[in-house]
């Protein structure tokens, strides 16, 4: 079995199509139960953040499950294939391990080093493993991700340039409007992205935040965590017009924030400028609003290009080689583990035959004394022992290599190992980090 990556995201897809195939808790699961169905696929788990939708996939035959997994996320997000293959990417195996843990870490991201992914990977194999849909392939793979994800921001710097899309879209509203000290912000959403806009702009020494949510508990809970006042949502006319900057991050599937709401709160401000940073995928604030004279609609697309300079920074060089040596643990090891199996068949078929001729030899022997018999089983248990150590010393070095795979299949065929026996010694691989 290999693994399988296809997805689009903010490097070769158009927002509106990421709009399109942005999936919600439910809609991703059904997508994965939905690949599931495939004769091709053995575990299946879907990320889906503002700038990426993922599927990884552990897969019996690479296009069968590569034509599957397509048609399905097709169906999911109500978009026609055709649409879709221009901008999918695909990663299979090794390059696919790789690409999990630089999107684990961050390093594929819109604000590149971003930390919020992590929490979203997080539960999105959680929610995978709640419905059965993935298996100790997956589970081993992304688990590991989050590891290495842990190690790139304990470890290195690049917490310092990994400025958030909060921070940018702040930055963007000073450059209008000035300083936040001098302004109100109104943050729409309590989520994960709603709560970090709240606790950025109250950091950064905003004048007022005030939260605007659906669920009043949970929108009141983050506004007293920041210093800040909520507001419930049938409020939001009057709340986008006291507010100079409105972060928008709600996760609704329809626009939050109209023009005609626009409109009508600068009306009320007199013609005050306002900023208005939709954070949301699919967008909560229409299109429509940037025509609206007096206010700036600032989107994800804006804030990629302001974030796009930190790629070259050397923090980001240096957290790239740390995920790039994890990348190469990860497949040795997991090289090691795949001819395990074999090594231990090999040797359990080569403890048989000694027992076999054991039992013979006191067959034909039955005056030989215990010392006696004691010291022939150890002479010959001694040949087979250094019989078969060139082999299993060889098939440990090539699987380090990443050629074990082949040698190990040799060694079945010359020794006439029963696959069956090989399987009973298989286990799920222990990576690096793990305890074994």
């Amino acid at each position: 079995m290999s693994l399988v990556v296809l997805g689009l995201s903010h490097h070769a897809a158009p927002i509106s199509l990421l709009e399109s195939v942005a999936l919600d808790h439910d809609t991703a699961s059904d997508l994965e139960a939905a690949i599931l169905r495939s004769d091709h696929v053995t575990e299946a788990v879907v990320l889906s953040t503002c700038n990426r939708t993922e599927v990884y996939a552990e897969s019996l035959t690479f296009h069968g499950a590569l034509v599957d997994i397509t048609n399905a996320l097709a169906a999911a997000c109500d978009v026609e294939r055709s649409a879709l293959q221009p901008h999918l990417y695909v990663h299979y195996e090794d390059r696919g391990i790789a690409h999990a843990f630089n999107v684990a870490a961050g390093l594929d991201s819109m604000a590149v080093g971003e930390a919020q992914i992590v929490g979203q990977v997080r539960r999105g194999l959680a929610r995978a493993q709640r419905r059965g849909h993935v298996g100790p392939a997956l589970n081993g793979l992304v688990q590991q991700s989050l590891r290495v994800a842990k190690r790139v921001h304990a470890e290195t710097d690049i917490d310092l340039v990994s400025g958030s899309l909060v921070h940018a879209g702040l930055t963007r509203a000073e450059a209008t409007l000035g300083g936040l000290a001098d302004l109100s912000v109104l943050v729409v959403g309590a989520g994960g992205m709603g709560a970090l806009a709240a606790t950025t702009a109250a950091r950064q020494g905003a004048a007022s935040v005030t939260v605007v949510n659906r669920g009043e508990a949970r929108g009141r809970a983050l506004a007293e965590r920041v210093g800040g006042s909520s507001r419930p949502l049938d409020e939001l006319d009057a709340a986008l017009a006291q507010a100079d900057v409105v972060v928008a991050s709600t996760g609704a599937r329809g626009q939050v924030v109209t023009a005609a709401q626009v409109t009508g709160a600068l009306r009320q401000r007199g013609g005050r400028p306002q900023v208005y940073v939709d954070l949301a995928l699919p967008h909560d604030v229409e299109l429509a609003v940037a025509g609206v004279e007096g206010v700036t609609r600032v989107g994800l697309a804006e804030l990629g290009e302001d974030l796009s300079e930190a790629e070259s920074a050397p923090q980001v060089g240096a957290a790239r080689e740390l995920v790039t040596a994890e990348v190469a643990a990860y497949l040795v090891a997991r090289s090691a583990q795949a001819v395990a199996p074999t090594v231990t068949a090999l040797r359990a078929r080569a403890g048989e035959l000694v027992d076999a001729e054991m039992r013979r030899l006191e067959r034909r022997t039955p005056d030989m004394g215990e010392t006696e018999r004691s010291e022939v089983r150890r002479t010959v248990e001694r040949v087979v022992d250094k019989l078969l150590h060139t082999p299993t010393v060889r098939v440990k070095e090539l699987a380090r290599d990443g050629q074990g795979g082949s040698y190990a299949r040799a060694l079945s065929e010359l020794f006439d190992l029963d696959p069956r026996d090989v399987s009973l010694v298989s286990a799920p691989p222990t990576m690096p980090g793990e305890d074994g």
